[in-house]
């Protein structure tokens, strides 16, 4: 029997999404849902898929995911998220909603150095959810500018998302990383702005103005640590060492600083992190190769081809594709994890958006910034399960802040479609070369 493209569509598709209702793993989900067609379709072979996704892991630039998530975990357990939380402090704790404002600050100063919002979400969260609640403030609020700061360290360089979607579809990484910088820092911008309304209307209070002791003793414990972003982003840009080469700098140098330097991590906690790492980046891996034979299969099938034709026939312009595909990867990213999405949905829209004449990167960054809402985002909502978690909430509670504190980061993602330039602008600056 030879399966038709609605027909496999459907059986793809449709497998999929029950296997999801029912609760099964995302990455399961993806590789069980090829197997009905496989079945009835007697030109696939079940080593035909299996070869698809080993084919995926033939990448050296993915090596650079276990790594990033190393570098992550150790700052966290080598207590230098602390010492980013009080240089944050310095900076940031004396403007209205004092913790609020350090809780930003802090998410952006550790996006520059691990590239995952969960590690963020996490460390962070552990230290000022608690803190907050303390001082006075909403643990409803304290639990949702968490959750929403941490998509930063998704959208700020370097991101193990950004490392993903250019090794996946032959992207610079090094462009990838400079093209997140300006919206990243907008959308911090953006919410400190909002802490600063929250403020003003619940009186929450500030941590207090330091004084210059402060801010020398708070630079003087967190500059090596702010050193990390400097060795990756600085190698790369500058054509000195591949993106997998400088995820690997960065555990090394993490590694260093936890044992050697600051002396906080032992021999036991190191094995318990290489653990945690292990578990984590296997499972963002696995989903790679069944992301992979799930993708290849809609491709085999015409899918990309089909979706291509209908929104050419539609004609949106540039401004209406941008919106198509930023809304279709928001909608992706509140049920599957970003990874896949990225090899799935990110596959099938690259030629809409080339056709669109959409440039790549724009694209890419339009992209990585509408998952990283999926983040904060039930059902999926990783960041915000992990924050609720830490204070002992329910989700339901916290959507209200959340959805108020998303509103101003929905808006930097419409300015940064309305006006690409604004991604393009530090890579067409420092990476000329990657232009022509």
């Amino acid at each position: 029997m030879i399966i038709t493209t609605g027909i496999a569509c459907l059986l793809l598709v449709g497998t999929f999404l029950v296997l999801v209702l029912l609760r099964v793993p995302v990455a399961f989900a993806l590789g069980i849902a090829t197997i009905p067609v496989v079945v009835l379709d007697i030109r696939l072979t079940p080593f035909l898929i299996m070869d698809r996704m080993f084919q995926s892991y033939d990448s050296f630039i993915l090596l650079a995911v276990p790594f990033f998530l190393l570098a992550a975990n150790l700052m966290n357990s080598g207590k230098i998220t602390d010492r980013l939380i009080e240089l944050s402090r310095v900076l940031t704790g004396w403007l209205p909603g004092g913790l609020g404002q350090v809780n930003v600050a802090v998410s952006m100063l550790f996006a520059g150095i691990s590239g995952s919002s969960t590690a963020d979400a996490a460390g962070c969260g552990k230290i000022l959810i608690p803190a907050m609640i303390k001082q006075g403030y909403s643990p409803r609020f304290a639990v949702a500018i968490t959750a929403c700061s941490s998509v930063m360290g998704v959208i700020i360089p370097p991101s193990i998302l950004m490392v993903v979607w250019g090794g996946v579809m032959s992207i610079s990484v090094g462009a990838l990383f400079l093209a997140g910088a300006v919206p990243g820092f907008l959308i911090a911008a953006a919410l400190m702005g909002t802490v600063y309304a929250y403020a003003r209307i619940y009186d929450y209070p500030t941590a207090g103005k330091p004084s210059w002791r402060d801010f020398c003793s708070a630079f003087k414990g967190a500059w090596l640590a702010l050193m990390t972003p400097v060795l990756v982003i600085g190698g790369i840009v500058g054509g000195i060492v591949t993106p997998t080469e400088s995820a690997i700098i960065a555990a090394f140098y993490s590694l260093i600083l936890g044992m050697f330097v600051y002396r906080t991590i032992n021999p036991k906690e190191l094995v318990s992190v290489l653990y945690e790492t292990g578990r984590f980046a296997s499972i963002s891996l696995f989903a790679i190769g069944t992301a992979s034979a799930f993708g290849w299969m809609l491709a085999y099938y015409n899918v990309p081809r089909l979706i291509v034709g209908l929104l050419t026939n539609l004609e949106f312009g540039q401004f209406g594709t941008s919106l198509v595909i930023a809304a279709l990867f928001l909608l992706f990213g509140l049920f599957i994890d970003a990874i896949p999405t990225i090899i799935i949905l990110g596959t099938v829209l690259f030629p809409v958006a080339t056709a669109a004449e959409i440039h790549p990167v724009v694209f890419a960054i339009i992209g990585i910034i509408s998952l990283a809402f999926g983040l904060v985002t039930p059902p999926y909502g990783l960041c915000l399960l992990i924050s609720a978690s830490i204070a002992n909430l329910n989700v339901v509670h916290v959507l209200r802040d959340t959805v108020i504190i998303l509103m101003p980061m929905l808006l930097i993602l419409l300015i940064v479609i309305l006006f690409p330039e604004i991604a393009l602008w530090l890579p067409k600056t420092l990476m000329p070369a990657t232009f022509k």
